[in-house]
């Protein structure tokens, strides 16, 4: 897939827009350095933030929203369901805090940031309800597996239009990608670069060929998989050069070297064991 600008979009199963590189602030502190961050990302033409109710800096990014003057319907902001809050009316009044917190009319993308064991089918009734109503553009869920999909679909006509998972090289979840290309459900990378553990021969190999990062190599593969990727950063400099992922085509050899790194290693939990 021929990705050449940040403002390329992915289009959802809805039709929404959906830039294919984000900023993702998971452990980023609220106030001044996820407002920095964030603006830092607007100000490098980025028009994609990613937050999380648990993540405990929406106010923040709300702010730098604010801050930024760019017009709301530039911008694509994600943000997630707290664990605690599934459920129907729980949910409900979940949203309302993170709208509130965001100080958003609308939010474009709402998942639910786990499955957990059994609540996120309820959960995802409010979440169409949310939608219908109009303060939702797009819902769609993270860290869902196939068989948490394919239970989702057994109770509902609406399709995720967006699975969020951990994607990188050490785990291409080749099937899991398969599936959600098939069922029309965008797939989005969460910890793209593995949390910093990037020396690794292939990709310094490729680093050098290509006179680009290990990261900025990564995050080029997953866009040209298509794959929605969101990589974290506080520093002005790597926000910026996460960025620069545009001027280069890794090759079909290229691209399958990567591939072949796959060891299904996992940095985060894995959803079949984070119940509750």
């Amino acid at each position: 897939m021929n990705i050449q600008h940040i403002t390329d979009c992915s289009i959802l199963n809805n039709g929404v827009r959906m830039p294919w590189l984000g900023l993702g602030v998971f452990k980023v502190e609220d106030g001044e350095e996820v407002i920095h961050s964030v603006r830092h990302a607007l100000e490098a033409g980025y028009r994609s933030i990613d937050t999380a109710a648990g993540y405990s800096n929406e106010t923040g990014v709300g702010t730098a929203i604010k801050q930024s003057g760019i017009p709301r319907d530039q911008l694509f902001i994600t943000t997630k369901l707290a664990n605690h809050d599934q459920g129907y009316d729980s949910t409900l009044r979940a949203f309302e805090d993170s709208r509130r917190k965001l100080d958003l009319e609308y939010i474009d993308l709402y998942l639910i940031h786990w499955p957990g064991k059994d609540k996120y089918k309820e959960t995802w009734r409010a979440f169409e309800k949310l939608q219908k109503d109009g303060y939702i553009r797009a819902i769609g869920v993270s860290n869902f597996k196939i068989h948490h999909l394919e239970s989702l679909k057994q109770d509902s006509d609406t399709i995720p239009a967006v699975n969020q998972v951990e994607y990188h090289p050490l785990l291409n979840q080749l099937e899991l990608l398969q599936y959600c290309k098939r069922a029309g459900i965008q797939l989005e990378a969460w910890s793209p670069i593995m949390k910093g553990n990037l020396n690794l021969p292939v990709l310094t190999k490729l680093a050098e060929k290509h006179g680009k990062t290990p990261a900025q190599i990564v995050l080029r593969w997953d866009l040209q998989h298509g794959i929605v990727t969101i990589p974290k950063s506080i520093r002005q400099e790597r926000i910026q050069e996460n960025a620069n992922i545009f001027d280069f085509i890794l090759s079909d050899e290229d691209m399958n070297a990567i591939d072949q790194m796959n060891l299904n290693q996992r940095f985060g939990p894995d959803p079949d064991q984070l119940l509750f």
